[in-house]
């Protein structure tokens, strides 16, 4: 299979799967730090910028993994790259239906499960970035915008509870659990060290420092029940359901 012998001949593969408003690119830009370690950003995102002069609309599944695991785009401060990977958020897979088995069936591929404890953090997140435009935290010194305050709908929460469940189930029913290491967005932010040394172990590469222990930017600081207007609707809607956790 010229798909086996191609990957045979490149570092190994790694993918980070997660549902959007996890740390995904702050947890991309720590990786790559490592310098064994690439990962080049969102494969099935076109407009992520991490692939520089690839048009990827038309390709097919399998040239895309190619470019994410075996043409990759090199960095010049990267001397020995010996694990290389790229994210893949949830929704992208709705618009390719075989790229999640073609994915997992790629040869030596581990897999990075990030995830947030709170479901409804993420909605409330996701909510938020597509209200204001905003999906990154700002780089700039200076006071941070404060997002505005939303109001959720009970059904569209259920939703996005069931299917944030459902992809996840669906990765960790696939792929067997010595190729997974899952890691939590709170983790992330409270103990970086600690989540990388880990990830440097899963990935079998060489401890690496980070330079600068960079925290995880919140663009809200505020606590659920001030960010989100109809809190105390959704609390009882919630309440004696298996979502009743997310709400305490």
């Amino acid at each position: 299979m010229n798909q086996e012998r191609g990957a045979l001949l490149t570092p190994e593969p790694f993918v980070i799967l997660t549902i959007p408003r996890t740390g995904s690119h702050h947890l991309e830009a720590l990786a790559n730090e490592h310098p064994n370690v690439l990962t080049n950003g969102e494969l099935l995102n076109p407009w992520d910028t991490g692939w520089p002069g690839v048009d990827r609309t038309d390709m097919s599944d399998g040239e895309l993994l190619e470019l994410a695991f075996v043409r990759f785009p090199r960095r010049d401060e990267k001397y020995e790259v010996s694990c290389v990977g790229c994210k893949i958020n949830e929704p992208q897979f709705h618009e390719r239906p075989t790229f999640f088995e073609e994915l997992a069936a790629w040869p030596r591929l581990k897999v990075i499960v990030l995830q947030r404890r709170n479901l409804l953090e993420s909605f409330r997140s996701l909510t938020q970035a597509r209200d204001s435009g905003r999906w990154l935290a700002p780089s700039a010194d200076g006071p941070t915008p404060v997002p505005p305050r939303v109001k959720l709908s009970p059904v569209d929460c259920e939703s996005y509870f069931r299917s944030a469940e459902r992809f996840y189930g669906r990765i960790f029913a696939r792929f067997p659990p010595e190729r997974i290491h899952g890691i939590y967005y709170e983790d992330l932010g409270d103990s970086p060290r600690e989540c990388l040394a880990r990830i440097w172990d899963f990935l079998r590469v060489p401890p690496h420092p980070l330079s600068d222990c960079r925290l995880l930017q919140r663009q809200e600081t505020r606590p659920l029940g001030e960010a989100v207007l109809n809190y105390a609707e959704l609390r009882d809607h919630f309440r004696g359901t298996p979502y009743q956790a997310f709400f305490e």
